[in-house]
Parts: structure tokens; sequence; C-alpha cells
């Protein structure tokens, strides 16, 4: 079955193929160029679906996809990144194949204003990359974390839902931990990480009151940390900050907001003419005296007209990002180009270590062992047994209890 699988990752490659659709009895569906195409000649059944599900997941991601009806994650196969998201419909079970490059793009292959180089040279404070789903928030801190990789030495880590971009460490040190095999949440992983020696905090996502809350205070207390989040303009992130904490602890979270924030940037995707090619457009603000006073003051319905007059500070609303950057610039580098599905070039090896393995798992194996051959005797105990077993006092040590139960 994975011969199969390996045969269909390879055609989307040699394609350009950005997506790949599994279903059950409907021929492989792939995304070319932003165009949906159907391979007639390649169908999976029920039972292949079902079988390569199987070889593809661990018993840990087969309950979860149990519980939750999907499971999203990511995995390299043939030497190619993807990002599998395995869900349940009306034909059984599906997977959306996303193929990823096999490095991170750098800032400049992304068309990204320039200015976004000075984000890996931050020694500490908050930087935020906001947008809805699908607009490259992901890929535009990859290209930051490998432009911190490739220019100082530092201690990176990051906390991710899935792994998409691996990276080698080269000037800095860098680990990475994905939520189910590594943390059990994002609020684990960031309560970890601040005991891990970092400089600088990778958080995939800030979903939770409490996760927000963490990032905050990690960047109060001297390290850099970057994360997305869901918001579709400045205020809205900052209105989201802030909704982290109970009511009575406003001012004091609008303040650590105030003292912490570097760059907020809001990320869509437009489609530029004149090349013929989508390119991020950008929101930038950041965290400027006048900034950090309107959000200290709660005064964030002027948050729009400070980047409006934040031109000198690098500042830019989508309209002048649009006018004065991408309508400006002569060359665009192709997104088929930097996207193009390719083998990684690293090689990283993946290990699960024996100590980490579930106990349920590790019951299940001695059951099937006593299971073979092993006579198991199952004897009544009376009440009177019962009373007379032996009981544990706090007070009581385990040598005098040995003794007890000796006597």
């Amino acid at each position: 079955m994975m011969d199969k699988f390996n045969e269909v990752v390879r055609v989307a490659v040699n394609q350009g193929a950005s997506d790949i659709h599994l279903s059950s009895s409907h021929p492989v569906v792939t995304r070319i160029k932003g165009t949906i195409q159907f391979n007639n000649s390649m169908k999976w059944t029920p039972d292949e679906i079902d079988s390569l599900v199987k070889k593809l997941l661990s018993a840990e991601r087969i309950n979860m996809l149990r519980t939750r009806r999907s499971v999203d994650y990511a995995i390299t196969i043939s030497g190619v990144r993807l990002r599998i998201n395995i869900f349940n419909e009306t034909s059984g079970l599906s997977l959306a194949i996303r193929l990823l490059p096999g490095n991170a793009p750098s800032v400049d292959q992304l068309n990204l204003h320039p200015s976004l180089h000075q984000i890996s040279k931050l020694q500490q404070g908050l930087v935020l990359i906001c947008g809805a789903t699908g607009t490259g928030k992901t890929t535009t801190i990859a290209a930051i974390i490998e432009e911190i990789n490739s220019s100082r030495a530092c201690h990176v880590i990051t906390i991710e839902d899935p792994i998409e971009y691996r990276f080698l460490s080269k000037k800095a040190f860098i680990q990475q931990r994905e939520l189910g095999d590594h943390t059990n949440s994002f609020e684990q992983g960031l309560m970890d990480s601040l005991r891990e020696d970092p400089d600088v905090i990778v958080i995939g996502e800030l979903r939770e009151p409490e996760t927000m809350r963490l990032s905050i205070n990690a960047a109060e207390s001297g390290h850099l940390v970057i994360a997305t989040l869901h918001a579709t303009n400045t205020e809205e992130a900052i209105y989201r900050l802030c909704n982290s904490a109970p009511f009575e602890s406003q001012d004091e979270i609008r303040h650590q907001i105030s003292s912490t924030l570097s760059w907020l940037i809001v990320q869509q995707l437009t489609y530029v003419k004149k090349s013929e090619l989508r390119a991020p457009l950008l929101s930038i603000l950041r965290g400027t005296p006048s900034v950090k006073a309107l959000i200290r003051e709660n005064n964030l319905q002027q948050i729009e007209n400070a980047i409006q007059m934040g031109k000198v500070d690098g500042m830019f609303t989508h309209d002048r990002y649009s006018k004065e950057f991408l309508e400006t610039r002569s060359t665009f580098i192709p997104p088929s180009n930097v996207f193009r599905p390719s083998a990684e070039t690293l090689h990283m090896p993946v290990h699960h270590s024996s100590i980490m393995k579930s106990s349920s798992h590790h019951t299940e194996t001695q059951d099937a062992q006593w299971g073979k051959g092993e006579n198991i005797i199952i004897r009544e105990i009376s009440n009177q047994a019962i009373k007379g077993s032996l009981s544990i006092d706090d007070n009581v040590s385990i040598e005098e209890l040995f003794k007890e139960y000796e006597d």
C-alpha cells in the first residue's frame, strides 16, 4: 500500500502539484497552479484507504482519529515533507495532503517587505503574525526562523501543530516539538520551554487565553517570542490578547503588552495583476512609544490612525503596503518556484524514545504475552481475608510494613 502512495506523491511532485486529495472510490485529485485536476487512472478503494491510514498513523493518532473524527500531522515520505489531514466523510476516510518545500523559503523568496529582516535581529519582545487560515503565516515565521538560524548563535524552541518545516541547526541550536508527540498542549510546551534555556520561543498558534498570557510573560522576562494569532486586523489582535486576562487584570495585561510588543503583522494574500501571481499583503504595526502609550491607555480605536501616521517608523496599512511596495516592485519571485514540492536536503534523524511509549501499550503487550500459554488463576478472597490484608498507614515506615507482613 505504501508503494502505491509513494507513487502518488512522486507523480504529484513531478507535476508541480501543491495538494493531493485521496477519497474512497474517487479518482486521485491534485491541485496544480491553483486548479483542481482529476487523475482518472488512479483510484483508491475504501479498504485501500483504511490500510494506508493504518500504515501512516501511530496507535495514538488512530485513537485521536476515532475520538475527534480527524487528525492533522506532518510526515516525510520519500524525502518529501507532507502535511496530512485525515478526516471522516460520507465515502469513508479521506486524506487532504499539502506538499511542502523541502526547505523553508527566505523572506526575499516570499516577496515580503525587506524590513522583516530586522525581526531576526531582535533579542527580546513579542512578534505576532496574524491573519486568516491559509494566508501563509506559518511560512513567514519559518522564513524568520531560518534567517535567525543562519545569522546568530542562540537557542530556538518551537512548539507546533504540526511541524511543517524542519530545521537543521546552523548557527542556532533549534529544537522542535509537536503537539501530541512531544507535548500535550501549547500551554504545557510553553511552560516547559521556559525551563529549557531558550533565547527564542516560537508558538505555532495562540489559541487559549492561558497560552497568550504565558507568551506575554515569556516576552516580558527577556525572551524573543514569535507566534501566530487568528485576527483580521491589528485592533482585533490586541483585543484578543487583552481578553486573555480577567476584567480586574486589564490594566496589568495592557501594560505587559505595551512593554513587550515589537511587531504585529496582519497578513493576507492578494493577486498582483501586472505579475499575474499572488503575493503577501501586509499591515505592519511597530511597537513605538506612541503605540505603546495607546495600548496602555486602552485607546485601541486609535491604533489604525497610529499605523497611518507611522510611515517613518516603517508601519504600513494594507492600502499603503499595496501602493508603495507591491505596485512599485518591478520583479516578483513566482510562488510556483518557491513552493514547488522538493526533497528535504537536511537529514535530521527522527527518533521515538522507548521510554515515552504509553503504559497502555505496555499493558496490551503484556496481556498478549499472558495469553500465550500462561495459566491465569483467579482465586476468590473472603471478606475476612480482606479485613486482615495489609493496609498502609502514613506514619508507618516501609521497613515496619514489611516486618508486619512477615509476622
